[in-house]
């Protein structure tokens, strides 16, 4: 099976080593490139919990001055796997959106526990802090990077891909759909996609890529992957 993979190489390595050693082949279409923001210095002391909505979240925080036993809330197992990573011991993670870590924050986090805060990139698809001020929450939020969009890709790439198109493609964002529909146009590839199956992280995401014509389209959440290649 051929398999396109769009993230930037460090978040999906793993995964195309895992579907190379499955016998499957990969081809790499990074449609974004992700650029930390300066923010202001923080306090960590003034939160007792942490709420990461992307695995770059954690990345481009300052770990050096947080205690690693703040209760940390992750929205899917690849952030909380990137908070470990970085010492974090207390995490819990929801199954992949948005809409589900509020419901893990509600269930374990009680509003008089203390602030919370909120890191995350420039764009966000739900405003999750104004969602759980409304509950009562105490939340400061930082935006602590942006994701830039790729504009310039391999021509011999983009060559080869149309003679061997691919039978899934994975995007992961609204901004990785608009990066691949604005690809897919500049190349003049709109036709070329009934025979793929589309895999998005979420309906938004998938809705931006709805005026090209897949074999299927299918909604995951990151660590689903592999599962998926058995459904089609």
């Amino acid at each position: 099976m051929h398999i396109l993979l769009t993230r930037p190489l460090e978040d999906c390595s793993e995964l195309i080593v895992k579907f190379k050693s499955l016998g499957h082949q990969v081809s790499h279409l990074p449609l974004i490139s992700v650029e930390e923001i300066i923010h202001d210095k923080i306090n960590f002391q003034d939160f007792n919990g942490i709420i990461f909505t992307s695995a770059n979240a954690v990345k481009f925080l300052n770990h050096d001055e947080i205690n690693k036993t703040v209760k940390c809330f992750c929205v899917g197992e690849t952030t909380e796997k990137k908070a470990r990573s970085f010492g974090f011991q207390n995490t819990i993670a929801a199954e992949g959106n948005v809409s589900n870590l509020k419901e893990l924050i509600l269930q374990n986090y009680d509003a008089s526990s203390g602030k919370l805060l909120y890191v995350s990139g420039e764009t966000i698809s739900v405003d999750l802090d104004q969602q759980l001020i409304n509950e009562g929450y105490s939340i400061k939020r930082i935006v602590n990077y942006r994701v830039n969009h790729n504009m310039n890709f391999n021509e011999d790439f983009v060559k080869e891909l149309k003679q061997n198109m691919p039978d899934m493609v994975y995007v992961y964002s609204q901004n990785s759909g608009s990066s691949f529909l604005n690809f897919i146009k500049i190349y003049q590839l709109e036709s070329l996609w009934m025979d793929t199956n589309l895999m998005c992280i979420g309906e938004k995401t998938s809705s931006i890529l709805n005026e090209i014509k897949w074999k299927k389209i299918f909604l995951f959440n990151p660590g689903e992957e592999e599962f998926l290649l058995y459904k089609i």
